[in-house]
């Protein structure tokens, strides 16, 4: 099977399934060491039971990952589909969850093209307004000036500002693709 990487369609639910056997098979292993303990020493103060205890870190770890990634879906295929034909030219992200100091941010898709950067979330937590601004400041911060991010909650406006955003691409110059990868790659180190 092949890595899922992250901006890539399906990335959400291949996280949420490795983090969920990772969790659950470290805290197995948890178990398995304090029930060894037992049965050897008779009794739960053992070194097992120490190795168990410092096992519990990094089993936590994978269950607050898997929290964190539950309750946010990927992007469904016919969308996918849809978004590929329509915009060949543009640089995609899916599948992205944005973090700030106090708030995450669900975003099923990001189009890139020159200074424009669109995105779409079906999910209602998502503020438009506050995901821009955020978005937009996280570049400004890292040199990427003058860039328009907007958001949509309306699948049809966003596609209607793709098609769009797909016909300028066509004429685009080479310079504009190095600064869409350079967004693209500072958009998703704030994604988990």
């Amino acid at each position: 099977m092949m890595k899922i990487e992250k901006g890539q369609p399906g990335y959400v639910n291949a996280q949420k399934t490795k983090y969920l056997i990772w969790a659950v098979g470290e805290f197995l292993v948890v178990i398995a060491l304090v029930v060894l303990g037992y049965i050897q020493t008779g009794s739960k103060l053992n070194l097992f039971t120490i190795a168990a205890v410092v096992c519990c870190l990094p089993a936590a770890k994978m269950l607050v990952e898997f929290i964190t990634m539950a309750p946010h879906k990927s992007i469904e295929p016919e969308r996918f589909e849809e978004i590929q034909e329509k915009a060949p030219l543009l640089t995609k992200i899916y599948d992205t969850v944005l973090t700030s100091k106090d708030k995450v941010m669900p975003v099923d898709v990001f189009v890139i093209s020159g200074r424009t950067v669109c995105g779409y979330t079906k999910s209602p937590k998502t503020d438009e307004a506050k995901t821009a601004k955020y978005v937009k400041e996280m570049l400004q911060q890292n040199k990427c000036e003058k860039v328009t991010v907007k958001i949509f909650h309306d699948y049809t406006a966003f596609m209607a500002r793709v098609e769009g955003m797909n016909n300028i691409a066509s004429v685009d110059q080479p310079e504009n693709r190095k600064r869409e990868h350079k967004i693209k790659s500072l958009i998703l180190s704030t994604s988990i």
